[in-house]
């Protein structure tokens, strides 16, 4: 049985997430104490108290949501639930990184910062927009796009079928949501983020991250690494440190990446981290899939006994 862990993204964030595994593990409060130290403040606090508003914002969010998952995941490792692939889906590509031995959590923590800065500074507040489109076909909505009369915007998010973000100019995506309505989309939703995240507004971040990547040491992959901008096998440094790049400023591929992933034999999904974004997502890509999520103590326990005894 191959087991995949998957990482969450932004939008899977709420205040007080890790606590629980926090209060539990002294490895967590380690890890939590080495990325506070790292970033300048206490990153527990934000996490557990918040307030929202300020774990809300990029540059927050993305070493925050590394620091929980990494958590989990180091949790899971030493109750003996190790994968045999991981991916990420965007931010969460670099969590999958950590858990692939392909860099240090300290240095992941300092790039995620520095990352959000990037794409935080990349667009204007409110220039920008992303969208969710329901019900329509890739084809549909990638024509869509193509047809702006009101300015830019692309697909950046296949999630799963049915299910595809876009993002662009805030006038050009406001645009192609009243198309995708008049085409019989069955709900379309502007979402809650400042940044138009995997479409041509983030070059300026992908040239920034390229350059900042220079100065840090990656390894190769020590399981395999199935990545958001081509849903591709990555497995030398050099490749992955090119995705990085591309995956700011590119279409994020993660239908096609859990396919991949089920195509190569992998038939358990373990999401780790807060929420259940991704378990739903899989579970609408494909149906024979089994799907866990560990978030907390009670979560944790429960598919650390399922899998060992599927095992």
């Amino acid at each position: 049985m191959g087991i995949c862990f998957v990482f969450p993204g932004q939008g899977s964030q709420h205040v007080g997430m890790g606590k629980e595994i926090y209060e539990n593990y002294g490895e967590v409060r380690s890890l939590f104490e080495e990325a506070g130290d790292a970033l300048g403040y206490d990153i527990a606090r934000l996490c557990f108290d918040g307030p929202s508003g300020e774990l809300n914002k990029t540059y927050r969010t993305q070493p925050s949501l590394l620091t929980v998952s990494t958590s989990l995941f180091k949790v899971l490792s030493s109750r003996g639930i190790r994968p045999s692939v991981v991916a990420g889906h965007s931010l969460g590509e670099y969590s999958a990184l950590v858990a692939a031995g392909v860099l240090p959590f300290r240095d992941a923590v300092v790039l995620t910062e520095k990352r959000g800065h990037f794409m935080q500074e990349a667009v204007p507040e409110g220039k920008g927009l992303m969208a969710a489109v329901m019900g329509l076909p890739r084809s549909t909505v990638n024509e869509i796009c193509l047809s702006l009369r009101s300015g830019y915007a692309s697909p950046a998010n296949y999630n799963c079928p049915g299910q595809i973000v876009i993002a662009g100019e805030k006038m050009a995506v406001e645009e192609a949501m009243n198309r995708a309505k008049d085409e019989g989309a069955k709900r379309v939703v502007a979402l809650a983020v400042s940044v138009p995240s995997h479409c041509t507004l983030m070059a300026e971040a992908s040239r920034r991250l390229e350059e900042y990547l220079k100065g840090i040491e990656l390894k190769s992959p020590s399981i395999p690494l199935v990545n958001n901008a081509e849903a591709a096998v990555l497995t030398t440094a050099d490749s992955i440190r090119a995705s990085l790049v591309r995956q700011l400023d590119s279409p994020l591929l993660w239908e096609d990446s859990v396919l991949a992933i089920v195509d190569s034999g992998t038939d358990t999904f373990v999401e780790v981290g807060p929420g259940k974004v991704l378990s739903g997502l899989i579970k609408r890509i494909t149906s024979s899939a089994k799907i866990y999520n560990v978030e907390n103590v009670s979560s944790l326990d429960k598919t650390v006994t399922a899998l060992m005894t599927n095992s």
